[in-house]
């Protein structure tokens, strides 16, 4: 999953959050220099990874971007499903204020942490708050801006056009797979917290 799931998945808890999001620049034994609740964070957002990379409507996504993209199939199939779950009517119209408001409190609890932010982190945050990467995920547009983002960081990545092509030919099927398994992610998600 990608930035708004892994967010969404953190369920409101400030360290929890910033464990998940920051996990992904935080390496090996460097963990432990966080606070339990933020290295909780930081262990769920690994789980969620592993459960999401081994669920079978993952592999059935993941297949619409695979031969074009062989291992880059995971970090497109990631941001496809976060513009799925930001136009979920099951989860962010329920919500106050639903998705800009979501964002806007996550923002704001990453922003209250900012001295212990991994370097790395703290850089693409600067980004994603500035941009409003999260509740741009819900705009066709900025999934293909995400792509691009991707290939840049990317150190082998095929050009992302195609990527855009194929999210666009395969959207109902890919969205059927987030339906199919977005639910259990969640659950999953809930357990283990």
């Amino acid at each position: 999953m990608n930035y708004l799931a892994h967010a969404y998945l953190s369920f409101g808890i400030p360290e929890i959050t910033l464990g998940n999001l920051i996990s992904d620049f935080v390496k090996g034994k460097k963990k432990n220099d966080y606070p339990d609740a933020i290295q909780r964070g930081i262990m769920l957002h690994r789980a969620i990874d592993t459960f999401t990379d081994t669920h079978d409507a993952t592999r059935r996504a993941k297949s619409f971007f695979k031969s074009a993209y062989g291992l880059y199939a995971g970090p497109l199939t990631d941001i496809v499903y976060d513009h799925f779950l930001a136009n979920d009517p099951q989860i962010f119209p329920l919500m106050d204020g639903g998705l800009k408001d979501f964002a806007q409190r996550v923002y704001r609890q990453v922003e209250a942490m900012a001295p212990i932010l991994p370097e790395r982190f703290a850089r693409v945050f600067y980004y994603m708050r500035t941009q409003d990467w999260l509740s741009h995920y819900g705009e066709r547009g900025a999934i293909w801006n995400s792509f691009t983002g991707l290939a840049r960081r990317a150190s082998y990545m095929p050009d992302p056009g195609e990527a855009g092509r194929l999210f666009e030919a395969h959207y109902i099927d890919l969205e059927a797979c987030y339906k199919d398994f977005f639910p259990s992610l969640a659950e999953f998600a809930r357990r283990m917290l």
